[in-house]
């Protein structure tokens, strides 16, 4: 790699090797206990969660996707997704950020050359954490990019402005997206501080209040050629790369159904009343609530079983790529957006509708799922999602290969 690349970054302890998805499940469930302590008043105050993010990477779960041609396990989909979905349980704000750091590396796997992919991710492994700067705000249609590479000597300058960059504040890379020359998309994995390169923490929504989803704005940078990868090539023949994105997102809605869920059941045990007035002693004995919860509990298990099932079509797409298996997963990953959708809003909107008036209190701060699941799940509407089962299974049609498929 140029000297330009070399000189990324601080020093730091390379993070541990962990060898199996079964160890990677466990260092995620024991770093969501750490995360979930004080989620609520991060959540409140707008902390940003700069200390749980270096926890994130000193628990080697950044490493965990890196293919094992490059030494890394390359755990299966429905175990990365399951890591989102624990980390997003304790706090959907840390589960949210490094989505996009496997994305990237998936990117990488598919467009990157040979040289480009021992180096980076060799810095996966070591714990080192990349975020993207992709969305631009003003354009036509989302999706549109103004942000381009120009050539300067043996390398490229970068002028641009980006909106929605999650990671971008806490990252150790940022994967800036452009228009090459040749106006084809590529992808610049620039070191975090590079000059000319500034990260605005003005994230200013309702919900996911501390991804620090700002605006990061490039002004002239220098990126060396062999920085620059091809990132149209993964979407010049179907393939898997839109699918892992939804799918890790949808595992971050999983997360926030369920810590929903698991604060109503807290809530309604220990501290709902009864209604004398019905005869019900204790919130928990409402056969209402009863059937509510029977029915909130089936939905969360269902969302979960698809995502499982939708990792495993990306496996397939990932291991076998064809027209055939990129659109079996494009489509099982787009029913588990659905469904993992449907259980967060349905979750965060039933714990108020069972624990009732008094856990409304600010200070309990349990508005913070609804809002979480509100923010988040717009991120791809769903309506994309029924629109292109349906049109699937009636016309025959997908969309082209792109990010959201």
């Amino acid at each position: 790699m140029s000297r330009v690349v070399r000189l990324a970054g601080k020093i730091r302890a390379v993070s541990p090797y962990l060898a199996t998805e079964d160890q990677a499940i466990e260092a995620a469930k024991a770093l969501a206990l750490q995360i979930a302590q004080g989620s609520s008043i991060r959540d409140r105050e707008r902390i940003l969660p700069h200390h749980e993010i270096e926890l994130v990477a000193q628990s080697g779960l950044l490493g965990v996707s890196v293919p094992a041609d490059y030494g890394g396990a390359d755990i299966s989909n429905p175990f990365l997704a399951e890591v989102i979905a624990i980390l997003s349980e304790a706090d959907s704000s840390v589960g949210q950020i490094p989505q996009n750091h496997f994305y990237i590396l998936e990117a990488l796997r598919l467009a990157g050359t040979e040289e480009q992919k021992r180096y980076f991710f060799a810095r996966a492994l070591a714990g080192e954490h990349f975020a993207n700067a992709l969305a631009e705000a003003g354009t036509k249609a989302a999706g549109d990019m103004e942000t381009r590479l120009v050539p300067d000597g043996p390398g490229y300058r970068i002028t641009g402005r980006k909106y929605y960059s999650t990671g971008a504040l806490f990252a150790d890379w940022i994967a800036i997206f452009g228009l090459d020359q040749h106006n084809k998309l590529v992808m610049a994995l620039v070191p975090r501080e590079t000059a000319g390169l500034e990260i605005i923490d003005d994230w200013s929504g309702f919900g996911q209040r501390t991804t620090a989803s700002g605006t990061v704005i490039i002004d002239n940078i220098y990126v060396a050629a062999d920085a620059v990868v091809g990132h149209y090539k993964s979407f010049e023949q179907p393939g898997p790369l839109g699918s892992l994105g939804q799918l890790l997102h949808a595992a971050v809605d999983l997360g926030i159904a369920r810590a929903a869920f698991a604060d109503m059941i807290d809530f309604v045990r220990l501290k709902s009343r009864g209604n004398r007035n019905l005869g019900i002693e204790s919130a928990s004995a409402d056969p209402l609530a009863i059937a509510r919860t029977g029915a909130l509990a089936v939905k969360l298990e269902a969302a979960s079983a698809v995502l499982e099932r939708a990792g495993r079509k990306v496996d397939v797409a990932q291991i076998s790529p064809s027209a055939e298996t990129a659109t079996e997963a494009s489509l099982a990953v787009a029913a588990a957006k659905v469904l993992s959708t449907e259980a967060a809003l349905d979750a965060s909107n039933t714990l108020f509708e069972l624990a009732g008036t008094s856990s409304t209190s600010e200070e309990l701060n349990l508005d913070r799922h609804w809002r979480n699941a509100r923010t988040h799940t717009i991120h791809d509407p769903v309506r994309w999602k029924h629109h292109a089962i349906g049109d699937f299974h009636l016309n025959g049609r997908l969309p082209a290969p792109n990010g959201q498929f």
